[in-house]
């Protein structure tokens, strides 16, 4: 599989073992640094590239925790085109995205959650609220 880019974990919070990594924003006003964003790429970024090639591995040997965020954002984007099955237009499209977003996920720690192991259960109640 591929691995990400993000292995400087020096600085970076950390909520049930898995990094919060700053995002790109998007935003649909013009503005000076709109040129600079879309010349860097972040997390969600690099699981969307690496989607195809990672989707089929068996066993992704990670290097880093975002390695591991990776591995949950490739789940949760087979979810989301799972959810887009069907959809015969934008509308519904955006819709089925928007319901997904709104479910509640299992966490760490939970029964259910897809990767025992993979990250670390929450320490303290607040914990699973950064995830």
């Amino acid at each position: 599989g591929y691995h990400s880019s993000f292995v400087d974990e020096e600085g970076v919070r950390k909520a049930c073992g898995c990094p919060l990594l700053p995002l790109k924003s998007h935003r649909n006003e013009p503005d000076s640094d709109a040129e600079q964003e879309d010349a860097t790429s972040d997390i969600v970024d690099e699981a969307i590239t690496f989607f195809r090639a990672n989707v089929f591995v068996k066993n992704f040997d990670y290097k880093s925790s975002a390695d591991r965020l990776i591995i949950y954002l490739t789940l949760y984007i087979n979810l989301a085109l799972k959810s887009l099955e069907g959809c015969r237009t934008l509308a519904k499209g955006k819709k089925s995205i928007i319901n997904l977003g709104l479910e509640k996920i299992v966490i760490p720690g939970e029964e259910g959650f897809p990767f025992p192991g993979l990250f670390v259960s929450p320490k303290s109640q607040h914990e699973p609220g950064k995830f």
